[in-house]
């Protein structure tokens, strides 16, 4: 029988279905509004040129095994690195990690306390995330049972032992939780942490709500992605053209989309200390349609860098609101950073304004993805005045790296690590 109580003729709807349909469609419109935006790019999904008779992908593992890098700074800068979201590790939860050139272990103890150990067993190399089990604040192997603490890495318990020798550990990493994040301090010479990771306020106490996240992958040194920031130069060429146009740099420039263009003024500086492991960048962005300026997209973004691979991105608007995109880049290999943009926002303002400024923030970025995977990095660049604030953002960055860290092997032919 149909919505409206009679029997439907074959093939047919009743006229109760007909008018729940527009009712459906608007109850699944607003759930798309409200709903965080999610956006998810594999590696290779994105940033490269499609190639005559082949796939994406095809043209991408193409493009990536040609590519001559350059002579690269060494791959893994001393910092804070995004983990995972706090969400994704609840009490009792084990996660397995694969980053900055090390296999690491991340579970969540029986009173809450996030830990970060190396993940394979020092006694015959079992690895503690393939069936390992949080036991109070330890991780138990699943091979012999061996018990390590959190906190300090040591053997507290081995099954078929009378007695836990003292030097029976494993490798603790320094974690903290901070804005609803998991990071782990990185250090090539094990130095502890030399700067605590900001905390934004407004995260904490809620004012602002979770209104979409993002996650691409580059295949391109993690130098490369920060020191955008100083190129204030490619703002106007790469950026300019409007959001309509894409990511595609093939049509970015389309003159479909020429009428409508972005303007960016953007100055970038080193902090003095005890804050020099920031930097700090102001945009002012306004956009102009037909040559007159439209004033609704006037927006300030006051962008801060901390350390090598977190950034914090305040958005402010007349009449639109405060908010900020918290951006993660993590090295999982030598050449290859998941960069991932976390948005919150004002709570009484519209969720599909932050889910705009997100969607338009990653249209422009993925246009600097094409940049980066297919770039190669020059350590001596021909330069001109204009360009002073990249050399001066390389000495700022110099700061990552120690006498001591690791560098990548001459290449010899091909990118296959």
């Amino acid at each position: 029988s149909g919505w409206c109580g009679a029997e439907l003729p074959a093939g047919g709807l009743g006229c109760g279905a007909l008018l729940f349909l527009p009712l459906l469609l608007l109850v699944l419109l607003l759930r798309l509004c409200w709903r965080p935006l999610a956006l998810r790019r594999g590696p290779g999904q994105v940033g490269y040129l499609p190639a005559p008779g082949l796939s994406r992908g095809q043209a991408a593992r193409l493009a990536h095994r040609a590519r001559r890098p350059g002579a690269l700074p060494p791959p893994f800068p001393n910092g804070w690195y995004r983990l995972l979201d706090s969400a994704q590790l609840p009490r009792r939860a084990v996660r397995s990690l694969a980053l900055l050139g090390e296999q690491l272990v991340a579970f969540r103890s029986e009173d809450g306390q996030a830990y970060v150990v190396d993940a394979y067993c020092p006694h015959l190399g079992a690895n503690l995330a393939a069936g390992g089990r949080v036991m109070g604040s330890c991780i138990e192997c699943p091979f012999h049972g061996w018990q390590f603490r959190g906190e300090d890495g040591k053997c507290t318990h081995i099954p078929y032992a009378g007695k836990v020798p003292d030097f029976a550990r494993v490798r603790t990493w320094p974690c903290c939780e901070v804005n609803g994040m998991l990071l782990v301090w990185y250090h090539c010479e094990g130095d502890a942490p030399a700067w605590a990771v900001p905390e934004q306020r407004e995260i904490t106490t809620k004012e602002w709500v979770f209104r979409g996240q993002t996650e691409h992958f580059v295949n391109a040194h993690i130098q490369e992605i920060p020191e955008n920031a100083a190129d204030t130069a490619h703002l106007a060429f790469l950026h300019g053209p409007a959001i309509l146009g894409g990511s595609d740099l093939r049509y970015t420039r389309s003159r479909l989309w020429d009428f409508m263009k972005h303007i960016w003024k953007a100055e970038w500086r080193p902090e003095p200390e005890p804050n020099e492991h920031c930097s700090h960048m102001l945009v002012q962005h306004s956009v102009t349609i037909f040559g007159k300026h439209f004033s609704l997209m006037d927006l300030t973004v006051s962008a801060r860098q901390v350390g090598p691979g977190l950034v914090f991105l305040l958005f402010k608007h007349a009449f639109l609101g405060h908010g900020i995109i918290l951006q993660t880049v993590t090295p999982v290999e030598p050449l290859l950073q998941k960069v991932v943009h976390k948005i919150y926002y004002q709570k009484n303002v519209p969720a599909i304004i932050p889910k705009f400024i997100l969607r338009a923030e990653c249209i422009q970025f993925e246009r600097d993805v094409t940049i980066w995977n297919n770039k190669q990095h020059l350590s001596k660049p021909l330069l001109v005045r204009e360009d002073s604030g990249i050399q001066k953002h390389r000495r700022w960055y110099a700061q990552f790296y120690s006498q001591r860290s690791r560098r990548l092997p001459v290449q010899k032919g091909g990118l296959d690590w």
